[in-house]
């Protein structure tokens, strides 16, 4: 994700911190402080437990709480991210990063055709490391006046670990609700993807999934629940989302960029006067080149390298001097599923075709877009 600081490694997974995160504690610590009182009373209740609260209501201390436990919480959801991660990387599955952002965390793998006997006990390892982690909590309230003499610090204490206890079940149960691409939704696709082709089934949970998104958000509107409202939006993109990168992968599947590469390129030299290569792009229609220098491509152009400086500085300026220097490139033997996924991680709309350092071909979004909508015939 943009806007996302990294602030360590776990298990050589890098972890991520996106800016969002930071709005979690002051709105935790407020909506936590500004109902502890009957906050304590309902944990009470629950846990059949006696809360000294003289320390926990006194000045600053319940918004104090609410950001201890807000950390809490997404040290739980770190850990849930992480149990995924590690399933993931016994099966094979390359583990990019996990992000921690605003609504909770964000293992970034990268996957092809989901694998239900891979699918299902990653989907199940998150909600049951939540729930595990929810027991030791409440289990530790039950200990702790035996531990702790004073009854205002154990008071603390108590309430402490039967909050984060109670977000963690909260966690697993919401989690394992079939709303695909939450974990309960890729429970359900790798319950159906072994009586179906993955495709179907991932269409199946996607609908499924858009469907809660539906009454989340109908359900939030009523309520006056706006996180409920963005909780539904992120359900219904990630449900669209996941199921096109699934279709995508399967309408690409075996296909290398040989065979969808355009042979006949057109480059040009770093020493072209970018008004000369302009012209080329009107006369062309297309909208990047390959810059080469001596068989070697050196760079790539394109009209969004262009708009980075001003039309007045272009009549002095080269290619070589507005090109991107650091190009990526793929093999004609690289999947074409390969090549999309680049584009997407890197937000560029083409790679050069290197056989070796030869410029062989040159594919674009378009060009993989066209093979997707002919193999859907």
């Amino acid at each position: 994700m943009e806007g996302s600081l990294k602030i360590g490694r776990i298990l050589g997974i890098p972890i991520y911190l996106h800016f969002t995160f930071l709005l979690v504690i002051p709105l935790f610590a407020w909506i936590i402080g500004s109902q502890i009182e009957t906050t304590v009373q309902l944990l009470a209740q629950i846990f059949s437990v006696t809360i000294d609260s003289s320390l926990i209501t006194t000045g600053p201390a319940p918004y104090l709480l609410g950001a201890l436990i807000a950390l809490g919480l997404f040290a739980g959801v770190l850990v849930h991210e992480v149990a995924h991660s590690v399933i993931a990387k016994k099966r094979g599955i390359r583990i990019n990063n996990i992000t921690l952002f605003l609504f909770g965390g964000v293992s970034s793998m990268e996957e092809g055709t989901p694998d239900p006997k891979v699918e299902l006990p990653m989907a199940l390892a998150g909600p049951l490391t939540s729930l595990g982690l929810g027991i030791l909590s409440i289990g530790i309230i039950y200990l702790i006046p035996l531990i702790v003499e004073s009854p205002a610090i154990a008071g603390v204490l108590i309430f402490l670990f039967a909050y984060t206890g109670l977000l963690n079940v909260i966690l697993f149960a919401f989690n394992l609700l079939p709303a695909f691409p939450m974990d309960g939704g890729r429970v359900l696709r790798a319950f159906l993807a072994q009586r179906m082709p993955a495709t179907r089934a991932t269409r199946i949970a996607s609908e499924v999934g858009k469907g809660f998104a539906v009454f989340f958000g109908i359900f939030g509107f009523l309520a006056f629940n706006p996180i409920l409202i963005i909780i539904a939006f992120f359900i219904y993109i990630g449900a669209s989302q996941e199921s096109s990168a699934v279709r995508y992968t399967s309408l690409l599947q075996d296909l290398t960029l040989g065979a969808v590469m355009s042979t006949a390129v057109m480059t040009v030299s770093p020493q072209t006067p970018v008004l000369e290569m302009l012209d080329q792009m009107y006369a062309t229609k297309h909208l990047g080149f390959p810059v080469v220098d001596r068989g070697i491509v050196v760079g790539m152009i394109t009209l969004s390298d262009l708009h980075r400086a001003s039309p007045i500085d272009r009549d002095a300026l080269q290619v070589r001097d507005l090109m991107t220097r650091e190009v990526v490139s793929l093999p004609p033997q690289a999947p074409v599923a390969e090549a999309l996924r680049v584009m997407s991680e890197r937000n560029i709309g083409r790679i050069p075709v290197l056989e070796n350092t030869e410029l062989v071909g040159l594919v674009t979004r378009t060009d993989i877009i066209k093979v997707m909508q002919l193999r859907e015939v």
